[in-house]
């Protein structure tokens, strides 16, 4: 991980495979230490690889840890380019050949292992629905490809709804590699055209390279601010950060005063800490904020160019640091995978005690790794004989290794192939919600569940056969968000019924349809993915949102509004998670009082209009405020899982504008009674499990409420 590229020892051998002359330059720094060991580097890559772990294992107290990896990135740019220069200075050439064979050498033996273990342990430990997701990030981070299948699947660390997986920390590493490709390859272009202009190429190389931090520092800018999420994951949004590390290396000859060092390391050390602490999950990252830590590092390096000693030398020079500093690659590889699995080896939630032994098996399995996987790949005398031989073994092993994360997908979509959702559930006392009707005499009624395994069986997002998808109408950006269901055989005086709001709306239709079904309705969804129908200006789902983003949520649900008022069907069901969902009509009155009033505004307007509007009242949160995965972790002991009502279950918009509209046309629907009783909130009920994922309910456990729901909604006339 970032830049571990080992500079104890220098290559000393003349290699075959070189390209054409790349003389950078032969100009030689004032000091003859700048190819010697830089402990002060070591360190910082400690310091870096500490910030990750500690984020990792404890994310609410190291909240913005994460930039350990924008420092090593710097790291990765400086380190690299300096071999380069210095190749280039000492022969005239740079090795293509003998440098990707290195670096394979160095980085892959170690990668590919983890992943393997990795792969077995998520088959052995993990549930099924979470194999092929797995075996896909797998296969890419073997081809040092994840970021941007991160990027595609628009996921990041904190992303509620998707589950991390053994493989998701690899993207930083996909990031390098791609960096370690394409650098050397701009290096000689730069002084191929140095040749032919008979420019100077140190010149012309940090020319282009400052061209190419400012291109990647605008993107990274603009793409954090217009597409967050894939931009996090993004090459082209994080290659500034090894471009300053690569203008160090080219830039930085003389060494400074000694005053001038210590004072600025100081300030290096201070920015990168600065960053680690008050940066957190809302930190709109990288963009802007990312300057911080690698101009932190940055400083760093600056200040320890040609020196032995500064005044941290004495705290960042000691073994400790330097040794979790040589082993920081492997301990980077190993500590993602531990977090996510051993909870499920070990049968409970991560407790304090379980994060410090999580570390010390990290700390553990990184220096045996170190010990013999890393170091004596370098010397691994069948691969050393040629770069040709080193890139075929390269070759094998990913490919071996993308073999079996496609075993993972194949098996893991074989498996859930078979679990579909039955065409109707059979409702009965004690079972699912009903155990918390007031008359149900239940000898246990928040015993283990059935089955803890959510699969495709579960998803809340299934559609029976009588639904079709209409691409045209109401879509949601670019994609279609409305499906049309006909369970009336066709006659066209049905009674006409939709369910509209994101997917806290969507995650109700199991018991919708089963009702249309029972009653011969047609009904029409439509949903937009963390987007209200509401009356008043949508600026985000938890946090601010995009620009694009915003524009998306508004022109579908000012749509959504005007579409229910020309159709008028009978009846019209909303909810969405208006707990987290912000708005702003530009009154500076409380969140709450703008969002019940929004609700209230897009109500009347169809009430006017003869339809029905039921409000359904949001259900206690589960990822955010407990583990999605405790339930799983405590099959045995689902009241573990229990969480105060106070945290759960907060006020909820949708049933305070309902209470507030006072008028017969608008009601309400308060599950809440079904999930709590009056001091806790229950994840397993009646024998079946409340959720599919952190954010939505079990369909099984949804489509019990249908009885609840025809009460509320009552009888709906026949045109």
């Amino acid at each position: 991980m970032g830049g571990h590229t080992s500079h104890r020892r220098r290559d000393r051998r003349r290699a075959d495979g070189r390209s054409r002359s790349t003389e950078l330059t032969r100009r030689r720094p004032a000091s003859g230490r700048s190819t010697a060991f830089r402990p002060d580097i070591q360190a910082l890559r400690a310091i870096a690889i500490g910030a990750v772990v500690l984020n990792h294992l404890w994310p609410t107290h190291l909240t913005g840890g994460y930039v350990g990896v924008d420092v090593f990135f710097v790291i990765s740019g400086f380190l690299i380019t300096s071999h380069l220069v210095r190749e280039a200075s000492a022969t005239g050439r740079i090795a293509l050949a003998s440098f990707y064979a290195r670096r394979v050498r160095r980085l892959l033996p170690a990668a590919l292992l983890v992943l393997v273990v990795s792969a077995i342990g998520t088959l052995l430990l993990l549930p099924y629905p979470r194999w092929s997701r797995a075996g896909a990030e797998i296969m890419a981070s073997a081809g040092y490809v994840e970021n941007w299948y991160l990027s595609a699947m628009s996921v990041n660390y904190s992303a509620i709804n998707d589950q991390a997986t053994v493989a998701q920390h690899y993207w930083s590493l996909s990031v390098e590699e791609q960096f370690y490709l394409l650098w050397p390859l701009l290096l000689i272009a730069a002084s191929w055209w140095a040749a032919r202009r008979s420019a100077r190429p140190r010149v012309v190389a940090v020319v282009v390279l400052s061209v190419l931090v400012a291109v990647s520092l605008t993107a990274s800018v603009v793409a954090t601010t217009l597409i967050p999420s894939p931009a996090y994951f993004a090459t082209y949004t994080r290659a500034w950060e090894f471009g300053i590390g690569g203008l160090l290396a080219l830039t930085a000859t003389r060494r400074l005063p000694k005053a001038g060092a210590d004072v600025l390391a100081l300030a290096g050390f201070v920015m990168i800490a600065v960053a680690a602490v008050l940066f957190g999950p809302t930190t709109p990252f990288p963009g802007y904020a990312a300057l911080l830590p690698v101009l932190g590092t940055a400083a760093v390096i600056l200040a320890g160019t040609g020196r032995e000693r500064l005044w941290h030398t004495t705290v960042t020079g000691i073994r400790p640091v330097q040794w979790i500093g040589d082993v920081s690659y492997s301990l980077y590889l190993w500590h993602w995978p531990l977090i996510v699995l051993v909870p499920f080896l070990i049968g409970a939630a991560t407790s304090t005690a379980m994060k410090i032994g999580i570390l010390a098996v990290s700390v553990l399995l990184a220096w045996a790794t170190a010990r013999f996987i890393e170091r004596p790949g370098q010397r691994w005398k069948l691969l050393t004989v040629s770069p040709r031989r080193t890139l075929f073994a390269m070759l094998g092993g990913v490919a071996a290794v993308a073999v079996i994360g496609g075993g993972l997908v194949v098996a893991g979509r074989a498996v859930s192939a078979a679990d579909v959702p039955p065409v109707s559930v059979t409702l009965q006392e004690c079972v699912g919600p009903q155990a918390m009707d007031p008359g149900a005499e239940c000898a246990d009624r928040f015993g283990p569940a059935a089955d803890v395994v959510m699969g495709p069986g579960n998803a809340y997002f299934a559609v029976p056969d009588e639904c079709s998808a209409d691409p045209g109408l109401l879509p949601f950006g670019d994609t279609t968000a409305t499906v049309v269901c006909d369970f009336s055989g066709g006659d066209p005086d049905a009674p006409s019924v939709w369910l509209v709001g994101d997917s806290h709306a969507q995650q109700w239709q199991g018991a919708v349809f089963d009702l249309a079904r029972a009653q011969g309705w047609t009904v029409t969804t439509s949903f937009g993915g963390g987007c209200p129908v509401i009356d008043a200006p949508f600026v985000g789902f938890r946090e601010p949102a995009s620009a694009a983003e915003r524009d998306r949520c508004q022109e579908w649900s000012t749509a959504v509004q005007a579409a229910v008022v020309a159709a008028t069907p009978d009846v019209v069901l909303t909810s969405s998670a208006g707990r987290v969902q912000l708005v702003d009509d530009g009154s500076d009155r409380p969140q709450s009082d703008q969002f019940a009033d929004g609700l209230q505004r897009t109500w009347r307007s169809w009430a006017d209009a003869g339809v029905t509007v039921i409000a359904l009242g949001g259900v206690p949160f589960n990822g955010e405020v407990r583990s999605p995965d405790c339930l799983l972790i405590n099959a045995r002991n689902p009241l573990a899982c229990a969480v105060p009502i106070a945290e759960a279950q907060p006020e909820d918009p949708y049933l305070r504008a309902a209470a507030a509209a006072a008028d017969p046309a608008i009601r309400s629907f308060d599950a809440g009674p079904y999930f709590c009783d009056e001091t806790q909130c229950y994840a397993a009920i009646g024998g079946t499990a409340v959720y599919y994922d952190a954010d939505h309910l079990n369909l099984d456990f949804v489509r019990r409420f249908a009885p609840m729901l025809a009460d509320v909604i009552g009888a709906v006339p026949r045109d």
